[in-house]
């Protein structure tokens, strides 16, 4: 029995390469972070049994060209972006995700970009890069209200963050979870009162859009949003067009519909936006955790006969 990792970064490259790997289990580390779905099956040689990915997309038409294939180990929650996993349960491969692994750092980067919004940070940084002494009135966080939606682990980093800044937090959550500091309302309330708004889902056919057109109508006016979720739970368009009439102040975007976002894509043009390349997790604590995470996924296949 061994693993691949198909898609290694050179920093998780040289993370897998030096923690220690299952007793007994070859662990082959594939450097191509860009691998395209196509070569997977090269890259197993048709029968590994175990494939760690990090964010390469795995089609179960590619996945059935793997007869060996019966483990697939995400690196991360977002599989459902990559692959079906009811698809590839049904021809007998189980899927794997990793938990927790970067909640503080992926709540450390919702609040970088919260308050990049509310002072438009990027926008006097291009300003004065191009010769323009560009200075205006921002928002000032303590005593505002964020709204969470979605209370999971990083949610509830959030919400620690903006508490010790001074910051009302509501939160919306399908089952609320007592916190202290943090008021669960539903949705129209959070919406209409919350001065950011910070996605904390995962995407799954149930929240595929949840910021609709019409919750987007129904924020505050001003509002900031904050997205280091999945792009695809908003409106993309209904979005774009309340940035630019000013509905929205401000959106810092850590995720979009389509990654790499494209240079001439609408959002990348809006002067009220802050982009991040879907880096949220990546800290060096984060990719530690993330990695011996991995390896314990494999010590338990493994210990199981690979079953």
């Amino acid at each position: 029995m061994h693993a691949v990792f198909i898609d290694a970064s050179d920093t998780l490259a040289e993370l897998f390469e030096r923690l220690p790997t299952p007793l007994d289990m070859p662990l082959i580390v594939h450097h191509d972070p860009d691998i395209r779905p196509e070569e997977i099956p090269g890259v197993l040689f048709g029968n590994a049994p175990i494939v760690i990915i990090d964010h390469t997309q795995l089609p179960t038409a590619i996945a059935r060209q793997c007869p060996g294939l019966k483990h697939v180990i995400f690196l991360g929650t977002g599989a459902r972006s990559y692959m079906n996993p009811e698809e590839l349960a049904e021809i007998g491969i189980e899927l794997h995700l990793i938990r927790g692994y970067g909640d503080t750092a992926v709540a450390e980067s919702a609040i970088a970009l919260m308050w990049a919004g509310a002072r438009n940070l990027a926008g006097m940084d291009r300003g004065i890069r191009t010769g323009h002494w560009q200075r205006e009135d921002g928002v000032q966080l303590t005593g505002k209200t964020i709204g969470l939606i979605g209370f999971g682990g990083i949610g509830a980093e959030v919400a620690r963050l903006a508490r010790g800044i001074g910051m009302r937090v509501l939160a919306r959550n399908r089952t609320p979870k007592p916190c202290d500091g943090v008021d669960f309302v539903d949705i129209d309330t959070l919406l209409a009162q919350s001065d950011v708004v910070s996605l904390h889902l995962l995407l799954t056919d149930e929240t595929r859009g949840f910021l609709s057109r019409e919750r987007i109508a129904a924020l505050k006016p001003g509002a900031i949003l904050v997205n280091t979720a999945r792009g695809a739970l908003v409106d993309e368009a209904a979005m774009i067009e309340a940035l630019r009439s000013g509905h929205l102040r401000h959106a810092g975007l850590d995720v979009f519909c389509i990654e790499p976002l494209p240079v001439d894509h609408p959002l990348a043009a809006l002067p009220n936006v802050t982009l991040s390349a879907h880096s949220a997790f990546r800290t060096p604590e984060a990719s530690v955790n993330l990695v011996e995470a991995a390896l314990q996924h494999c010590r338990r296949i493994a210990a199981q006969g690979g079953n």
